[in-house]
């Protein structure tokens, strides 16, 4: 077998330690390198996973032994640093968004098509048990052909004293950019391809201040309810919203000519499911099996599928559609009308049972 391959991290934030406890337990990967702009917090990192080099994001990109660069910045840094990468030969993985708007995101994809690179983005979590485990309900026809879908995501939200209140109140966040990925592409995996979507917004508090004393403006709306409809025929319900006082979360359920199927949180790799069919009194229950690891599946995909030769499955397409159906409802709040969404999911291939990321396979 050849070497593991090489990843590089750019950004070692809270989100890092998730990505981080896997993709260094992955036999087909090896960590290099731990990059930020604050090289101390990089250090720590490095230290506490046992990767050898760290330093500013230039030394991931320039690093020879780095074959795959993971975006962990923020949002308003993902689409440039996964343009640096791609640009420095690397395959990336970027956490969500994928960039901040359609323009943005075109532009990854041209990149990559450009420079012969792979993009993926998150969320990886449809590659989990859970969401691979629904993916096989669905297509056995267990519940009929599916008509519509309902998500529920409510949540008081960031508190005043959260570290990061000002981007997660700012473009490229609020509960639609950044919880909403998790939901859109679970609908996607269940019901194909968005292709117009209508919205509402409302801010139950439009100002904010820091833990500085700063007083900000809220920059994007705080709830969001949507209507959808599907390419092929369906509809769904959705709710995103961070002013509720009470916890609603994780809700994904699809309705079909024979039955109803809910589906673990969207946010989690795995969970058991639930299944009602016309003649069942009570649902019954379905353990979901296929592989749970955690963040960082995505990435181990790009590195398989490009040994195999075949597309990975959290595509930079997939990952393009997201944020062309989240813009769309941005642009829907704003103009208090429908809005199409022009492009196409790809449907991903899906993830074999007995798929082992803890095997050596490259």
């Amino acid at each position: 077998m050849s070497a593991p391959v090489g990843v590089g991290v750019i950004g070692a934030g809270r989100i890092s330690g998730q990505y981080l406890d896997n993709l260094t337990s992955f036999p087909d990967l090896e960590v290099r390198v731990i990059a930020d702009l604050f090289e101390d917090k990089a250090a720590e990192q490095a230290k506490a996973y046992g990767v050898a080099e760290s330093g500013p994001p230039e030394r991931a990109l320039a690093h020879p032994d780095v074959d795959i660069i993971v975006n962990l910045t923020i949002p308003t840094a993902h689409a440039e640093v996964s343009l640096a990468a791609m640009r420095a030969g690397k395959h990336v993985w970027s956490e969500k968004p994928f960039a901040l708007d359609r323009e943005g995101g075109r532009e990854l994809l041209e990149t990559a098509k450009a420079t012969g690179r792979r993009i993926g983005g998150a969320p990886d979590t449809f590659l989990g048990a859970g969401l691979q485990t629904a993916r096989r309900i669905i297509d056995r026809g267990d519940i009929g052909q599916p008509l519509t879908g309902l998500t529920l995501f409510e949540v008081p939200g960031p508190v005043d004293d959260h570290p990061g209140l000002e981007v997660l109140l700012s473009r490229g966040a609020g509960p639609l950019w950044d919880m909403g990925p998790y939901y859109l592409t679970a609908l996607t995996q269940s019901l194909g391809s968005f292709r117009s979507v209508v919205a509402i917004g409302r801010t139950a508090r439009p100002k904010r201040t820091l833990l500085t004393g700063r007083e900000i403006a809220v920059g994007v709306p705080t709830h969001v309810s949507f209507l959808a409809e599907f390419v092929e025929g369906g509809a769904s319900t959705g709710v995103l919203s961070w002013d509720s006082p009470h916890r609603r979360v994780g809700h994904v359920e699809i309705v079909g000519t024979e039955g109803t199927l809910t589906i673990p949180d969207p946010n989690h790799f795995d969970g058991a499911l639930l299944i009602r069919r016309k003649s069942d009194s009570e649902p019954t229950v379905v353990p979901a099996t296929g592989p749970v690891a955690g963040r960082g599946l995505g990435t181990l995909d790009i590195a398989r599928s490009v040994a195999a030769g075949v597309p990975h499955r959290a595509s930079g397409e997939l990952a393009y559609h997201v944020l062309d159906t989240m813009a769309a409802i941005t642009e829907s709040i704003e103009r208090g009308e429908p809005v199409a969404v022009e492009s196409r999911a790809p449907r991903a291939e899906p993830v074999p049972e007995d798929y082992d990321p803890y095997a050596r396979s490259l």
